[in-house]
């Protein structure tokens, strides 16, 4: 009774998933990534052992296709009643559909992706998900790639039960919070009237407050904009004649200290000291 897409970023260093249902808290159930490994959504009367299974068959090579096999092939339950997507760091992703899911059910795979449905609005909700996928190949952000997969579902007409909760989970090597951590993006909206928009607006959260910083976009803190950030952080109480010190001890009350950087100011982060 859920909609996902399962892939990969182009380089195949990130993997993630996406999904939305008429379901308390899908992204407790349903997806599951790692690093250097790739990705699994397990949905349908969901078998959760499918996660850990499936990541530990990705991570000896094996290909998607055989790990969908193997999942099948394993499970003594309800195996009709079961869909499960699946995708590795290389090669085609993988779909299954039991044969008694509730209609419309359904799902396709390709090159680094796996999207698949049931209880569906209708076809058209895979059809236009593949379609945003491969439209948005320009992005290099695999959350915003999968996001706009899941909202193109969505406006077709997703779960046909209605809307509930949604999820976004991203995973590629040291880019979690501070470096320490793989686990890049893990988003969920649980119980919300339009959880698909509302992932929209926590991602675009997370980007502000734990991406980090695009180098090029980086300005020198020197000369009028030095003077600036001295003087907009004195009237924040956070004065001192270490001017990178001043700021860290702001950006970190305010939440932004993944994006400092020695000598140098995000636009981002001066534009939020401007409105502090």
């Amino acid at each position: 009774m859920t909609f996902s897409i399962v892939a990969r970023s182009a380089d195949g260093a990130a993997v993630g998933v996406a999904v939305a249902s008429k379901f308390l808290g899908v992204g407790a159930a349903v997806p599951a990534a790692l690093a250097d490994v790739g990705a699994v959504a397990t949905q349908s009367y969901a078998n959760l052992a499918y996660r850990p299974q499936a990541l530990a068959l990705l991570g000896t090579q094996v290909p998607a296709a055989l790990v969908v096999k193997a999942l099948i092939a394993g499970d003594d339950g309800p195996v009709a009643q079961r869909q499960v997507g699946v995708v590795g760091t290389a090669g085609e992703g993988a779909a299954f559909t039991g044969a008694s899911c509730h209609p419309w059910a359904g799902g396709t795979s390709g090159d680094g992706y796996a999207i698949q449905g049931n209880m569906l609005a209708g076809p058209q909700v895979v059809a236009e998900m593949e379609a945003e996928w491969q439209a948005s190949a320009g992005e290099p952000r695999l959350a915003y790639r999968l996001l706009a997969a899941l909202r193109a579902g969505d406006r077709a007409g997703g779960d046909r039960r209605g809307r509930q909760s949604a999820a976004l989970l991203v995973a590629a090597r040291g880019m979690g919070y501070g470096g320490t951590s793989d686990v890049w993006v893990d988003l969920r909206a649980d119980d919300h009237p339009d959880p698909v928009a509302e992932l929209q607006r926590l991602l675009a959260m997370h980007t502000l407050y734990f991406e980090r910083p695009d180098p090029a976009t980086l300005i020198p803190l020197t000369g009028e904009v030095a003077e600036e950030v001295r003087a907009l952080l004195t009237k924040a109480g956070h004065g001192g004649a270490d001017l990178d010190a001043a700021l860290a001890g702001w950006a970190g009350i305010a939440n932004l200290e993944e994006r400092l950087v020695a000598g140098s100011i995000d636009p981002l982060v001066l534009a939020q000291l401007r409105t502090a």
